[in-house]
């Protein structure tokens, strides 16, 4: 999305058409991974908590003077007492598409985690929990406990090992493993929920890709497109 349109939501505050504001948010975030990264002030953290708490810090304090729009918050409450990493909520009373939306209303959520994971029984968690553990990432959003209410959601990859391009098809093979009953899980999986359109900026250290997933306990739809930012954190 250019410069233009994001200045120009950047000061809308009615009217906004479908999904347009959470597409630009999710741009605006993607945009900002590599700037936090290299913040000479950035405390060097390695923990997903405080990775999750000073990126919310920094997306909200640039969001003040590039995307006036929107505010982030850490830890924003989702279904049966769970919470999601980081919320994009807009700071004043908006209408997007049909849909009225106060300051307590995210227009998207952001679920982060670290690749690898900090153990090996947490190693596919970026994915799922298995049966006993409902601590995967994309199984929450399949289950409807975090982004019920959306049918657009992000996840945020710190990739602390290993490249872009190994974590996609890593990714893929625990999705395929999942589909093909090889990995037993609380959710239904499908081989066509794996990730997609892979794309890469390798001078700045991120890539994107996205997924599409079969979801329950959801109040929005039946589907949930996942968008996957992620960043190199050992350059």
């Amino acid at each position: 999305m250019d410069n233009i349109e994001n200045q120009a939501i950047g000061r809308v505050t009615s009217g906004i058409p479908g999904d347009t504001l959470t597409l630009t948010t999710i741009n605006f975030v993607h945009e900002q991974l590599p700037p936090w990264r290299d913040d000479s002030s950035r405390p060097d953290e390695q923990s997903e908590n405080k990775l999750n708490l000073h990126l919310c810090k920094f997306l909200d304090v640039k969001a003040r003077n590039e995307f006036p729009m929107i505010r982030f918050d850490h830890e924003e409450y989702q279904a049966d007492h769970r919470s999601v990493d980081i919320s994009a909520s807009p700071v004043t009373e908006i209408t997007i598409g049909a849909t009225l939306y106060t300051i307590y209303d995210p227009v998207i959520v952001f679920e982060c985690k670290r690749l690898p994971a900090p153990s090996p029984d947490r190693e596919k968690e970026y994915v799922t929990g298995g049966i006993k553990h409902q601590s995967g990432g994309i199984q929450r959003f399949k289950l409807g406990l975090h982004g019920a209410n959306h049918d657009i959601a992000a996840m945020i990859g710190y990739l602390q090992k290993g490249s872009a391009f190994d974590w996609y098809d890593e990714i893929n093979k625990w999705i395929k493993e999942l589909s093909n009953g090889t990995l037993a899980d609380v959710c239904v999986w499908n081989i066509s929920e794996m990730l997609e359109q892979l794309q890469e900026d390798s001078s700045k250290g991120i890539a994107n890709c996205r997924s599409t997933h079969d979801r329950s306990g959801s109040e929005q739809s039946n589907e949930i497109v996942i968008h996957h930012l992620w960043i190199t954190m050992h350059m």
